[in-house]
């Protein structure tokens, strides 16, 4: 009972947090990570601990779903180039830069510094969106940054799973490396192959509840099911996840899609929060059973191994700026940091997230140097969404990176075309209605033609939020006076509901860096 009191206490804190972010415009993913660093120190906090093989598959799965339904496979195309010099690059250096800092200065066994390397390498690209969508920043660089994410939590994981591996089993990388290599290549068609599955089983689900706990026990099952057979569960859940997203573009019924959506984003938030808090639960036992000598030891460590991770993501990328400038093909037909302060801008946003701290979770208790690499990865995670995560908003205002409209363009664009093919649909039909729906999408034609706030709310928007309000007024009072029943009420409260959703501006559960379109909420990883 007091673990679950401890629960509801965190995630109205997580509440209150996110009121605060909003209302002072500090970064809510640093606020959180301070809050769970100060949880585990708290006067009678508990001692809670999760399972090592719980860890990956409770926060990991969800969260690469999740960032595959962000990520485009076109842009992904576009920005190969980029993507294959930029993030394969830098991933590998930071993990190979902090392994030889483990095992050169925190005398780490080599599998052990590895793993550490890979468990800090790859950064959270959903704390660094979080905060830049309301700066506005180029679209091209948003599109880098949520590319970068699901493509190196999948690289770093991977290596993080054969050197974890390596460390338990005290092979040699040459023994395990193949087999896993061969694992992570079956996983691919396997991926493929549950995702078409699953979108034929449920081809006739129309239930938004029943839809949302399929995909729940989808998510997970895809994992634990790749897990039993020994295929790689990352590769997997990236290959499902990618297809699923592609392939269930327009299939999905409109009160599922709002109601996936917007469960999905409180599933990740929560578990932002549990991780967080896990973080400082676990680090002050970590700290109280190390001997002082060794505490000591053990922070050093945690702090170059911060600095390794922020210098080396800096260092490369404007060495790829270097190199793009001496050689252009090396950027790409189309570089999307072509310039030095947007360089700047993609360097400073590597913080460390959710992926970081469920692998270092996931840590089998036998690993030599379990504590240290813990630590360490608590360290990482902390020290850049607090350094890197509220400067991130001056570094934008001081650099004044023009904002791409391109997306504002696309908006307008597609608004158009739709509201022109709506008005065609009606041509043929000279009832009074039609003439009535065919004003209306005329009007909103000649809005649509507008590039300044494309998601915005018309003025025949606002006119019917009006409408609705005193529709909504009367049928309160119809009901508190008794001239309707309860369950009319509730279906005529519904059916406004949705008139209500339909006035107002669309976006809510789309992370775009388009001015006027603001996610509902934070959404982190």
């Amino acid at each position: 009972m007091l673990l679950f009191e401890w629960i509801l206490a965190l995630l109205l804190g997580a509440v209150a947090l996110a009121g605060l972010a909003r209302h002072t415009g500090l970064p809510y993913p640093a606020l959180l990570a301070l809050a769970g660093a100060g949880a585990g120190f708290l006067p009678g906090a508990p001692s809670i601990s999760i399972e090592p093989d719980l860890a990956l598959t409770l926060f990991v799965a969800p969260v690469l779903l999740d960032a595959a339904f962000d990520t485009s496979p076109r842009d992904l195309r576009r920005n190969i180039v980029p993507l294959t010099s930029l993030v394969l690059a830098a991933t590998l250096l930071t993990t190979a830069a902090v392994a030889y800092i483990g095992w050169k200065f925190g005398g780490l066994p080599i599998a052990a510094a590895i793993a550490l390397g890979a468990i800090v390498a790859p950064p959270d690209a959903a704390a660094a969106t979080a905060i830049l969508n309301h700066l506005r920043p180029p679209r091209s660089l948003m599109l880098i940054l949520q590319g970068e994410g699901l493509l190196n939590d999948a690289i770093a994981l991977l290596i993080y799973r054969l050197a974890v591996v390596a460390a338990v089993a005290g092979a040699g990388f040459s023994k395990t490396a193949p087999l896993m290599m061969l694992a992570a290549l079956l996983s691919v068609p396997v991926g493929f192959t549950l995702a078409k599955a699953y979108l034929r089983v449920t081809l006739s689900v129309r239930d938004p509840a029943s839809a949302t706990v399929l995909q729940f026990v989808s998510t997970f099952g895809v994992w634990m099911l790749a897990e039993r057979f020994g295929l790689s569960a990352i590769v997997t859940m990236v290959a499902y996840a990618m297809t699923l997203a592609q392939s269930d573009v327009g299939r999905m019924p409109a009160r599922t899609r709002v109601s996936s959506y917007s469960v999905w984003e409180t599933v990740v938030y929560v578990l932002n929060v549990l991780a967080f808090v896990l973080m400082g639960l676990q680090a002050r036992p970590i700290l109280m059973r190390l001997p002082h000598a060794e505490r000591s030891d053990a922070l050093i460590l945690a702090g170059i191994v911060l600095l390794t991770v922020i210098l080396v993501r800096v260092l490369w990328v404007m060495l790829h700026h270097a190199a793009t400038r001496l050689w252009p093909r090396f950027g790409g037909k189309e570089p999307a940091i072509s310039d030095r302060r947007s360089s700047l801008l993609i360097s400073w946003c590597g913080m460390r997230g959710l992926v970081t701290l469920a692998a270092a979770f996931a840590l089998p208790e036998n690993i030599a140097g379990r504590d240290h690499i813990v630590l360490s990865a608590f360290a990482v995670v902390l020290g850049t969404l607090v350094l890197q995560g509220l400067s991130l908003k001056p570094l934008m205002r001081l650099l004044k990176l023009d904002a791409d409209h391109g997306a504002r363009h696309d908006i307008s664009h597609g608004r158009q075309r739709m509201l022109r093919a709506a008005i065609d649909s009606l041509r043929h039909d000279d009832s009074d209605e039609a003439a009535a729906l065919r004003t209306q999408y005329e009007a909103d034609a000649e809005i649509a033609k507008s590039l300044d706030q494309p998601q915005g709310a018309s003025q025949y928007d606002h006119l019917r939020m009006t409408a609705i309000t005193a529709a909504r007024n009367t049928l309160r009072q119809l009901w508190k006076d008794g001239e309707i029943g309860d369950d009319a009420f509730r279906l005529l409260q519904e059916e406004l509901d949705w008139s209500e959703l339909d006035a107002a501006p669309a976006g809510h559960f789309q992370p775009l860096a388009v001015e006027g379109l603001h996610p509902a909420g934070p959404k982190q990883e």
